[in-house]
């Protein structure tokens, strides 16, 4: 077995980063555990809607997904909130809001596209493609295809796949995430998501290879859904994620022993007792807490999955801070002294 010291560097290769988004995408995709919620978002479907509480994951699940996609040649978006909200609406009349989100949507899409495959005019290929008619969809297949030559357009080999891929399918997938930056639940914020989430169900109802993924934060989607009764049409789409206490065990099981290079199926691990996966969460962590009351003696896994809300951003948090102070203690293992002295700063930073 690899040995180690509690530094920086093996902390955060053991455990991950705080957000997903941060992480480097070879470790991610080494220690990502795909639970139930995976397959019903990495689909052809057109519009899904992943909705949960802040550090549930949903980064993480988009950007292994957004990956995964990239390595079957498709052409995937991954969609920054700057994209989003430099889109100029008009805030007086919601059917005029949506109607600017479609349209600042339908340019974002095509410059998007244009420079994921080393397209660098955008600005010209764009304003040409306005006077194109027919559906988002046709007019990037013309840009990118038989009208390639007009328009300048040079794909380098390396994207060739990639476009090549898109013209046979028309599939287009885009991955938006982050949207509650800055979001602070006011009116404006409010018409806005839901002005977005209405213009988008439209465009993937005219444009059958148009896939959209959105991430929400279940306090976000809470207020837009209760705002706007025209959002009812787009419960069928929502999926909300959420962890059991085992997925979060295996979660971390897995983490842990990849990073010691060992092989893990998740699946076989699921089906295991928790007892038989925290053995792999020994490997770092001493087996028993000994601490009072009915904390005395009990199975250190338990003490994790008491306090981490089912969230893995907390789970990553406390181990972190709790491998820090065995640094500092010149532990082996993360024990009871270990943890029992970052409670205090770790409840203060979930709270």
């Amino acid at each position: 077995m690899k040995k180690f010291s509690f530094d920086e560097p093996t902390i955060q290769a053991l455990f991950g980063k705080d957000a997903a988004e941060d992480e480097e995408i070879g470790r991610l995709k080494e220690y990502y555990f795909k639970n139930d919620v995976y397959d019903k978002i990495n689909n052809d479907l057109s519009l899904r809607i992943l909705v949960g509480h802040k550090g549930v994951g949903k980064s993480a699940l988009f950007k292994v997904a957004m990956n995964e996609a990239i390595e079957n040649k498709k052409l995937a978006l991954w969609v920054r909130p700057d994209d989003i909200l430099s889109i100029e609406t008009d805030q007086n009349d919601i059917l005029k809001t949506i109607r600017d989100w479609k349209n600042g949507i339908h340019d974002m899409i095509i410059s998007l596209a244009l420079q994921s495959v080393g397209i660098n005019n955008v600005p010209a290929i764009l304003e040409k493609a306005r006077n194109l008619g027919g559906g988002l969809l046709n007019v990037l297949a013309e840009i990118l295809g038989t009208k390639a030559g007009e328009y300048g357009v040079d794909i380098s080999a390396a994207k060739r796949n990639v476009v090549n891929n898109f013209l046979n399918t028309k599939k287009i997938l885009l991955f938006v995430d982050d949207l509650d930056r800055g979001w602070n639940g006011d009116e404006k914020s409010i018409k806005r998501i839901s002005a977005l989430l209405n213009a988008v169900r439209d465009m993937t109802s005219a444009n059958k290879g148009l896939l959209f993924r959105i991430s929400l934060r279940s306090d976000v989607y809470f207020l837009v859904r209760t705002s706007d009764e025209s959002t009812d049409k787009i419960d069928g789409n929502v999926i909300w994620l959420s962890w059991t206490q085992h997925q979060l065990l295996v979660l971390l099981a897995k983490r842990i022993d990849t990073y010691f290079g060992l092989a893990v199926d998740e699946k076989e691990l699921m089906k295991t007792s928790q007892a038989e996966v925290a053995k792999s969460i020994y490997r770092v962590f001493v087996d028993r807490f000994q601490g009072h009351g009915k904390w005395d003696n009990i199975p250190t896994h338990r003490v994790l999955a008491t306090l981490i809300r089912k969230r893995p951003r907390d789970l990553v948090k406390l181990c972190t801070l709790a491998a820090r102070e065995a640094k500092d203690n010149d532990h082996l293992k993360i024990g009871t002294e270990d943890l029992d002295n970052v409670f205090d700063r770790y409840s203060s930073d979930v709270l």
